[in-house]
């Protein structure tokens, strides 16, 4: 027997289509099994693939399962996000709240302008026993010297953030994929996230690219969840008041995008993480099984 299911894709963290990151969302996947959705994600081949379910508490309002084209994640920001932008559009709604494998995920939404923040519950995890930093300039194929620090962070999804020197070195680097899998892809977050303060918009504050061979993504246009962490990451020197970040991103892959990572800290300890950005309705359609 056939069964028939409704999805939609969207351009997440972008106002403009073919920006941003591509998502999928079954916005009623009921009666789908984990080997289904996983076979699915796979066929759709984008970053993310996210399947809707009933909540299994009353008072929440969805329960999200989010696949790369390789695994499951516990948690991912641009499928929070894209999701939440989506079931507001189908059910006018300002105010989601998500469960997902890293527990309750609140999103709000903007139905006049279509921006999307979620706030992080996860604390942050810290991580400072990364490799050596030649091993890491050899895995990017760039000089030790054009790193200027590292550090691993998780509020979901672990990565080890790379501060680089300049734009013409993180648009040089590439994946060593044979030295990864060597040196990175047992290490706790074998996800990396390279930035550098220097901007192509007058009015961002980081570039950014990242990595995860390990999820089945060569390259990321758009990463919620990395910049999720990177304010865990920033505001760990400096946490006091309410710190904010505007994050370009997609550039090198010609999928500009633009991501808002807000921390609210309060006696040095980081309180909150807020994370948003846009997102534009690109298709909808039918898959048959």
């Amino acid at each position: 027997m056939t069964k028939t299911y409704n999805f939609y894709t969207l351009d997440v963290f972008t106002q403009n289509i073919f920006g941003g990151n591509p998502l999928c969302v079954f916005p009623d996947a009921q009666g789908l099994n984990t080997s289904e959705m996983q076979q699915i994600a796979q066929e759709f081949n984008l970053s993310e693939t996210v399947f809707v379910f009933p909540p299994q508490n009353p008072s929440h309002t969805h329960r999200l399962r989010i696949f790369t084209p390789k695994t499951e994640l516990m948690f991912a920001g641009h499928p929070t996000l894209g999701t939440a932008y989506l079931l507001s559009k189908i059910n006018p709604t300002s105010s989601l709240i998500f469960e997902e494998g890293v527990g309750t995920i609140r999103v709000k939404v903007d139905l006049d302008t279509g921006y999307s923040e979620l706030t992080s519950t996860q604390t942050p995890e810290y991580d400072d026993q990364y490799p050596e930093i030649t091993k890491i300039a050899q895995i990017l194929d760039i000089n030790p010297e054009d790193i200027l620090d590292c550090g691993a962070v998780s509020c979901g999804l672990p990565f080890l953030f790379i501060n680089l020197r300049n734009l013409a070195v993180i648009g040089k680097a590439r994946l060593n994929l044979s030295l990864w899998s060597d040196i990175l892809s047992s290490y706790w977050a074998p996800h990396l996230y390279l930035f550098t303060r220097e901007t192509i918009a007058k009015d961002v504050d980081i570039h950014a690219r990242m990595f995860a061979p390990g999820l089945g993504i060569t390259e990321d246009p758009a990463t919620g969840s990395g910049a999720t962490a990177l304010a865990a990451y920033l505001a760990k020197s400096s946490p006091q008041g309410t710190l904010e970040w505007v994050i370009e991103q997609g550039i090198e892959m010609g999928r500009p995008s633009l991501l808002k990572a807000t921390a609210d800290c309060h006696n040095n300890q980081i309180q909150t993480i807020r994370v948003g950005g846009n997102s534009v309705l690109v298709s909808e359609g039918r898959i048959f099984l």
